[in-house]
């Protein structure tokens, strides 16, 4: 999924805003708080591109040859990005 420089920020406001209205969380620097929620946001972005990436040439590499958009491919997507997610304890 690729999000921009925008959207990311918004989105990490938007958490921050949330955990701190809901009482969950008193910061004691807004700024540090943003920036890390930011960098966990993008961390997680890229593991699961990475993880997409390779359950997307782990189904290219079948013999049988899987379509796209296929019922079986959605089938074969979701059950091998949840081993791969468990594999990387994520």
């Amino acid at each position: 999924m690729r999000l921009s420089e925008e959207r990311i920020t918004h989105l990490a406001h938007l958490v921050c805003d949330g955990l701190y209205q809901d009482d969950l969380v008193d910061y004691v620097n807004d700024d540090e708080a943003l920036k890390l929620i930011k960098k966990v946001m993008l961390d997680y972005f890229k593991m699961d591109d990475a993880v997409d990436e390779f359950v997307r040439q782990k189904i290219f590499s079948l013999k049988k040859g899987v379509l796209e958009a296929s019922r079986e491919w959605e089938i074969l997507y979701k059950k091998y990005y949840e081993e791969e997610l468990n594999r990387r304890k994520f």
